[in-house]
């Protein structure tokens, strides 16, 4: 297993940790799960969806417009990799280079 370094950011990680498992958030309630600002989990959006890991759909509830975002399968699997990754080098094992 490898690290993969698109996780390497706090917020990055921390966001496809709250996405595991087909949840969707919508934007508002994802930064404040990551107790982030609004430029810092958009810039994480961006970076996991050039990744082809997340997903964002744009829409309205009543007259606001909202957007959700979701863990892609592709995303889901390398996270799932990265952190047996992580478990690895904490039992001492380390990654595969």
């Amino acid at each position: 297993m490898r690290l993969d370094d698109t996780f390497a950011g706090a917020i990055r990680f921390s966001m496809m940790a709250a996405l595991r498992d087909g949840v969707e958030m919508d934007f508002a309630t994802l930064a404040h799960v990551l107790q982030a600002n609004d430029s810092a989990v958009s810039k994480a959006i961006a970076a996991l969806s050039e990744a082809g890991y997340v997903l964002s759909r744009k829409g309205q509830v009543g007259t606001r417009p909202r957007t959700w975002v979701r863990a892609t399968a592709s995303g889901a699997r390398a996270f799932e990799a990265h952190v047996q990754a992580l478990r690895d080098i904490v039992a001492g094992g380390g990654p595969e280079i």
